[in-house]
């Protein structure tokens, strides 16, 4: 059935802005605040007389975020009144932007994106069986919403979008985008159809993670196909997530934006970027850092790294900023990079995920690096080197004193292996035998005594290399 019908998906993505005020009034912005209706003031709460003052530093974010998307920044813009109640707006309607958005167009992730506007958070209700408690701290916080162009096939390409604007949120500072918090939310268009034509679009609301907007989805086209299946026409509607039912259910028949009777706002006054200073392209430039895809690139052509570990480091500011400093000690050189990165993403990274230490321990970059050019030297093994760096995250200290201290350097003095490996020949003359037959797993067995009379002290190539060389 699904190969018969095209799905197509958009998404609207909201991001509170990390500023410290919110976005018409001085009150603050904190979304750790538990306690309720603290932040709150006349403006926020309309109270009769107050009048709004627009935030600068929030169309600065804005701005950034579309200058890296490579959008086309406003030079006119307004905000707008976007008419409607309900409880979580104090005001009966919402500062938004309508025709004049501050981004348009951009591309993100090969995904075209229409918009880029600011806007003020509702406030948050809690619902409590018959009645509902309004908590207005959120009220007024700077939102900046996103707005793809319907262009998106797939569950998987809409969750790594979003996944992937995170992470430039981040980058660029304007967001923690935390969406457990509620500071991300995101809303997904989906329409199914069986011709070349768009489909009657279903929007889903505030979908709060990156697995629950891929299941969302994946259930809403399989919904929708199954209906067209039956001969049922798709109403355009809103419907949210039942997380513990698995399924998208129906809360509103879908407004359109004529429903909101928008007009400009005639509180604010008119924008033109191109007159404010700080606002000009060449001046925010110096506020963009290096952006997620430029630091993938960077790390695959000057370090060569398997793709997995460059995610991991650009993703997790943690574990970048700490192979960073490493790498800097290895003066570019590729073997002992490549070998860094597979300690620091597999051995290290699973320290630290089964501890309840918050950073990377006791280690230091120095110390790391130093484990890890030992290990390039051959003075200790493989084996040796994850004791070593277990007991440095934990206890701290230095790789070479703990390698003297519990025997873990790496034994390749000739004259002294070769002690070791009389004994085992002496001591084990049917295994011998066994290999001058032809049966190579016998040396394994050789080798592996050798290791365990050395303590695992022993050079295993070296121990090798001196066997083949006696038998």
């Amino acid at each position: 059935m699904e190969n018969n019908y095209k799905t197509t998906i958009g998404l609207e993505i909201h991001a509170e802005l990390k500023t410290k005020s919110k976005m018409f009034c001085n009150s603050k912005n904190d979304t750790n605040e538990t306690r309720p209706n603290v932040n709150i003031c006349p403006v926020c709460m309309a109270h009769p007389g107050t009048l709004p003052v627009i935030n600068k530093e929030a169309v600065k974010s804005v701005l950034k975020v579309g200058l890296a998307l490579n959008g086309k920044l406003a030079d006119f813009t307004e905000f707008d009144r976007k008419n409607y109640f309900y409880p979580d707006i104090p005001k009966g309607y919402q500062i938004s932007q309508y025709k004049y958005p501050l981004v348009s167009g951009g591309v993100l992730n090969d995904i075209e994106i229409t918009r880029v506007h600011l806007e003020e958070d509702t406030a948050k209700s809690s619902h409590k069986g018959d009645y509902s408690l309004v908590d207005y701290n959120r009220a007024g916080v700077p939102l900046m919403e996103l707005v793809t162009e319907p262009v998106i096939k797939t569950a998987k390409q809409a969750g790594d979008f979003a996944r992937e604007l995170r992470l430039l949120l981040r980058y660029l500072a304007v967001s923690g985008a935390n969406m457990e918090k509620g500071e991300m939310r995101v809303e997904a268009n989906i329409s199914v159809s069986n011709n070349n034509k768009l489909g009657t679009k279903v929007e889903i609301k505030n979908l709060n993670s990156f697995k629950v907007v891929e299941k969302a989805i994946d259930y809403e086209s399989k919904r929708q196909m199954k209906e067209l299946e039956k001969g049922n026409n798709i109403l355009q509607e809103t419907r949210g997530w039942d997380d513990n039912k698995q399924v998208t259910f129906s809360q509103r028949i879908k407004e359109g934006s004529e429903d909101y009777r928008y007009f400009p706002d005639p509180d604010l006054p008119k924008l033109k970027i191109s007159e404010i200073s700080e606002f000009q392209e060449n001046e925010l430039k110096k506020e963009i850092p290096e952006l997620p895809w430029e630091k993938r690139e960077r790390y695959s052509r000057d370090f060569g790294i398997k793709e997995e570990d460059i995610e991991m480091y650009v993703s997790n500011d943690l574990y970048g900023q700490f192979f960073e400093k490493v790498v800097e000690n290895f003066e570019g050189n590729k073997n002992l990079i490549k070998v860094a990165s597979n300690y620091l993403s597999s051995d290290l990274a699973g320290l630290k995920k089964n501890s309840d230490i918050k950073d990377l321990g006791q280690l230091s970059s120095d110390n790391f690096s130093s484990l890890i050019q030992m290990l390039g030297e051959d003075k200790v093994s493989s084996r040796g080197a994850k004791d070593i760096l277990k007991v440095v995250f934990e206890e701290g200290g230095n790789p070479i004193d703990i390698a003297n201290e519990k025997n873990l350097l790496q034994q390749s003095d000739e004259s002294e292996l070769q002690k070791i490996i009389d004994q085992v020949i002496e001591e084990n003359p049917s295994v011998v035998e066994e290999f001058k037959a032809g049966k190579e797993a016998s040396l394994k067995y050789l080798i592996g005594q050798g290791m365990k009379i050395s303590r695992g002290s022993a050079n295993p190539e070296k121990i090798k290399e001196l066997f083949i060389k006696s038998l």
